[in-house]
């Protein structure tokens, strides 16, 4: 049962549009450099957790921010 759990917790992880991987990879570099936060290709084990965080917590809310746009057009 243990097993179960963590392959369904994993899938959630995926991207469901395999195409949108390289958005999201722009919108990431793009976020970062907004910020100032040193992103780079490959590793970027010494990006404090509170960098990382600041990149992923935009992304979302530029990515809500899109979504209540569509929403308000239509």
């Amino acid at each position: 049962m243990m097993n179960q759990q963590n392959s369904n917790s994993s899938k959630g992880n995926r991207i469901s549009v395999p195409e949108a991987k390289a958005a999201l990879n722009n919108m990431k570099y793009e976020i970062a450099n907004e910020l100032g936060v040193n992103l780079k290709q490959g590793y970027n084990g010494d990006l404090s957790s509170r960098e990382a965080g600041y990149i992923g917590g935009y992304m979302v809310k530029k990515m809500i921010e899109d979504y209540e746009k569509q929403m308000s057009g239509k």
